[in-house]
């Protein structure tokens, strides 16, 4: 089979044994180019070297890709019994670059490069052995065994980009130029680069489950985004113009660079860009095993931090406002440019997918639209961290692919590069690296004004609020109905044949209760809490309609959630609902003229429960309707002994919450009808909740006149 220039396979149509073939050639396919990638090391002792400081020699990698079919579908319950288990455990973690900054020695007693080939060859024979005999329906889905079989492929072909990425780096004495790692010898000076106009639209990203390609978790769900017209430059920004940046000093001028950049810049003591070599009054570029001539007319290739200190410099010589497009801008440029997805492109749309040559070309070889290099030559940086799409969710079978990319600090490239093959050449694939980090990227700038959205809806990971979340709007355990909605529910059925105008949920924590009762028909909602996380995730809730949170499972093992008003169906009454934050025991005088107040677990969490119990009549509207629950978990790191109501002992006799609310609240409020108890249960892990009961009372404001 042919190595270059093979297609992802489309996995919801066609013969299933047809499809068995189709997915074994490209399983072959696949490992046949990976291990002619690792020709190109001249020596044994090559693979032992470090070519990056902050990633391991590429032994790690020339096991890693095969250990993973076997880690993988041992997780899937494909196989139950491994290869090797000492190398399955030590190629397994360890892929990703760490911080520029956090070196790590650590020595490692890697195998030798003829026990880890005689590895591969016994990976591949059983992967071999399971595409030729388990059985094969279509659709092929997620938890479809085939899916892990196409998940392993996919990731080795990652694999290609970023090992060939550290084979650059590598002395070029350890490295050989080899026929099927051709380069492009077409070289000059580029086109001057003109920014031609971008008409805005909307852009929308992310796809659906029956999507007939594979893909990563982080390209599923739902975004949309209306996006202005801006100026974008007709060509990926080339060696000769970044020159006149380096020339102009922008490596030794502080003002250009962000704080992240200048920190990497002085650290590095970088100069220009990292494949550049200065070779007398002249410049050679550093390809996979080659040194030449540089071509200035290529894309010059450089890491987010270098990109944006250019477009700042490119900003000050212009007076435009140059930077990086944002992942909807470069969307939109691309969708205007209409280039079909790969599998049913007959010839590649660019320098893309092994189709030419293993390096990049001339910026202006390769037209879509009025641009030059859509797809393909170098990946492009964009200024937007990534993130995910509504409705993301985890694969089980690789729950760390993207969330641990999900902390702003990764930056989305887009496009593909020369050696994007399979899922990485297709419309839908979203990659991430660290702004330090170095591809085969360079970028294209645009001239926009409009700010750049940086979507830091991150999963919430501290402890007790993403159990809030949970307990709010998470499903229901042990078949406890949901807390808060339920109190929302009693607050309903109290306040019938009553005014149904503003109700304040004090101690509202994420909200949910007062999304309730403005569902229940109140005109206005306002909750209030005091705890800024708290009144944080609830503003969110109420501003996006979804939150994300983290949840431990077991030890460091964690699952992610998203929850959002849609599917609860209180999505409608958003706008009627307002959250802010507040000290129950010292009110502003704003927050006054309710008709219901409900206060859920809140007066054994006060510092003066007394205070809040003697004042809130105030902020009432007569014939007001007062809602208390607690379990009366008195503790003094909360509440001063001598402010409880209840749970503690005078003159040796025992003194109950529920006889101090009564005296607290007799001089306003009279009881209506008898406590009742409301359980709830809060999650902490997967085998641990804690179960509780509060009790419930209803209160209703006299009238004094």
């Amino acid at each position: 089979m042919e190595l270059r220039n093979i297609h992802t396979p489309i996995l919801n149509e066609g013969d299933p044994e047809q499809k068995r073939a189709e997915i074994l050639a490209y399983f072959h396919a696949t490992f046949d180019i990976d291990e002619k990638l690792y020709d190109t090391l001249r020596y044994d002792d090559t693979f032992y070297l470090r070519a990056d400081r902050l990633r391991h020699p590429l032994i790690f990698y020339f096991g890693h890709t095969a250990t993973f079919y076997i880690n993988k579908l041992t997780i899937a319950k494909v196989i139950d019994q491994r290869v090797n288990p000492r190398f399955e455990s030590m190629f397994a973690v360890g892929v990703d670059e760490m911080s520029w900054d956090d070196l790590n020695e650590s020595h490692y007693d890697w195998p030798t490069r003829g026990q880890v080939k005689e590895y591969r060859d016994q990976a591949r024979a059983l992967m071999d052995n399971l595409i030729r005999t388990l059985p094969l329906t279509l659709p092929i889905a997620w938890e479809n065994p085939f899916w892990g079989i196409i998940m392993g492929i996919e990731h080795q072909r990652i694999h290609l980009e970023t090992s060939s990425v550290l084979i650059r780096q590598l002395p070029i004495d350890q490295v050989q130029q080899l026929p099927l790692w051709d380069i492009c010898t077409e070289s000059g000076e580029p086109p001057d680069n003109r920014l031609l106009n971008v008409p805005g639209g909307t852009v929308t990203l992310g796809k659906t489950k029956s999507h007939p390609l594979y893909g990563w978790d982080n390209e599923y769900g739902v975004h949309a985004a209306d996006v202005p017209d801006f100026l974008a430059a007709e060509h990926l920004t080339s060696n000769r113009e970044y020159l006149a940046f380096v020339e102009a000093g922008g490596y030794r001028e502080q003002k250009w660079w962000t704080e992240e950049g200048w920190h990497w810049r002085e650290f590095k003591q970088a100069e220009y860009p990292l494949f550049w070599i200065k070779a007398g009054e002249g410049w050679k570029l550093r390809t996979m095993a080659s040194e030449i001539d540089l071509p200035w007319n290529w894309p010059v290739e450089v890491n987010y931090l270098e990109a944006k200190a250019f477009c700042n410099w490119k900003s000050s010589q212009t007076g435009a406002q140059i930077r990086l497009p944002s992942e909807d801008e470069w969307n939109r440029l691309r969708d205007i440019c209409s280039i079909p997805d790969q599998p049913w492109l007959d010839t590649a749309p660019g320098n893309i997918n092994l189709a030419r040559w293993a390096s990049s070309c001339p910026i202006d070889r390769f037209k879509c639209g009025d641009f030059f290099d859509m797809l393909g030559n170098v990946w492009q940086w964009t200024e937007t961290p990534i993130y995910p799409f509504h409705g993301f969710e985890i694969h089980p079978w690789y729950d760390d692919f993207s969330t641990p990319t999900f902390d702003t600090r990764h930056n989305l490239i887009k496009g593909g590069s020369w050696i994007s093959t399979g899922n990485e050449a297709t419309r839908d694939s979203r990659y991430a690296f660290r702004r330090h980090f170095f591809q085969h990227a360079g970028f294209r700038y645009v001239e926009s004004a409009a700010p750049v959205v940086i979507h830091d809806d991150l999963y919430e990971s501290d402890t007790l609020a993403a159990q809030y979340c949970d307990a709010h709007y998470g499903p229901e355990h042990f078949g406890v109905a949901n807390f808060p909605k339920t109190c929302a529910s009693i607050c309903l059925e109290q306040m019938q044949g009553r005014t149904f105008g503003h109700a304040l949920d004090l101690g509202c924590a994420l909200g949910r209760g007062a999304f309730e009762l403005a569902q229940g028909g109140f005109e206005q909602v306002t909750g209030l809490d005091f705890s800024t996380r708290f009144f944080r995730l609830a503003a969110r809730m109420q501003g996006e309609s979804s939150l994300r949170y983290t949840l431990p499972e077991e030890g460091e093992i964690v699952s992610f959630h998203e929850i959002n008003l849609v599917e609860l169906g209180l999505d409608r009454v958003r706008d009627r609902v307002q959250f802010f934050q507040a000290d129950a025991c010292n009110l502003p005088e704003k927050f006054s003229g309710y008709d219901l107040v409900l206060a859920a677990n809140l007066i054994d969490r006060l510092y003066s429960p007394r205070k809040f119990l003697g004042m809130i009549h105030e902020r009432m509207n007569q014939g007001g309707v007062l809602v208390i629950t607690s379990p009366y978990t008195w503790l003094e790191e909360y509440t001063k002994k001598e402010e409880w109501l209840g749970g503690c002992r005078e003159a040796g006799e025992p003194v109950w919450s529920l006889d101090g609310l009564k005296k607290a609240l007799a001089p306003h409020f009279s009881l209506l009808g008898e406590p009742r108890d409301v359980p709830f249960v809060i999650r902490e892990t997967r085998r641990k909740f804690q179960h509780t009961v509060a009790q419930l009372t209803v209160w209703l404001l006299k009238d004094n006149k």
